[in-house]
């Protein structure tokens, strides 16, 4: 089973006017190695065009992306109250 298939499984509720996670492209511009694209298991970073592309929807909340992120883009919070990932087996 494929990552995008075990993801599928997942029941999201996001709030289009609040990402709980955000990322500062200027950093991302000249950053040299680019981390959270190998780091994020939903693979929600990926370079397109030679610019990070993020998409927060998919965001399983385990925080590493923050980590992954020497150069300090990514700043990460808890989503709101009922926002957020529900997984359904465990």
């Amino acid at each position: 089973m494929q990552v995008e298939e075990k993801l599928a499984l997942l029941n999201y509720k996001t709030d289009p006017a609040y990402a709980h996670i955000t990322i500062d492209e200027s950093i991302c511009e000249t950053c040299p190695d680019h981390f959270c694209t190998f780091g994020c298991p939903a693979k929600c970073y990926t370079i397109i065009d030679g610019r990070i592309n993020f998409k927060y929807e998919d965001c399983v909340e385990c925080g590493t992306c923050v980590i992954a992120c020497a150069h300090g883009s990514v700043k990460w919070t808890n989503p709101k109250g009922g926002q957020g990932i529900k997984y359904k087996f465990g």
